[in-house]
């Protein structure tokens, strides 16, 4: 049985379209990740010892990342078993997770990373659906 899959991601969610002979399935999965870190907005110290009164960004940078490594865990376990992997989304979030997938020897399956913005669960349904009927046709 052959499985296609079709995956919109950014760092809040991830929405899986699975394509078999059977029929398809969607997953929604949902990242714990708040969004990343950086400086308090509107907060600038005047006192020469800001740095101590700041929480280290390295820290902050860390804990985002190991709840980011999560989350594409918890993605790549969904996608394991396709054949053929299409990811799309807008932001640095597909990039991220192309990365992890190629570590765990499964980046050949990759057929395509497309940049697009935010869709409905129907647009995102219909995209995976004809990026495969066309490459079939091929």
């Amino acid at each position: 049985m052959k499985t296609t899959v079709g995956l919109w991601i950014d760092h809040r969610k991830a929405i899986i379209v699975a394509v078999t002979d059977k029929g398809e399935e969607t997953k929604l999965i949902i990242s714990k990740v708040e969004k990343q870190p950086g400086r308090f907005v509107g907060v600038r110290s005047t006192t020469p010892y800001e740095s101590q009164q700041v929480r280290a960004d390295d820290r902050r940078e860390r804990k985002f990342t190991g709840h980011l490594n999560i989350y594409y865990d918890a993605v790549i376990a969904c996608i394991r078993d396709a054949e053929s992997i299409l990811i799309f989304g807008p932001g640095e979030a597909k990039g991220e997770l192309q990365k992890r997938i190629k570590k765990t020897n499964l980046g050949g399956r990759i057929v395509g990373i497309e940049t697009v913005d935010k869709m409905t669960d129907r647009q995102i349904d219909s995209k995976v659906k004809q990026y495969f009927r066309e490459k079939s046709a091929r």
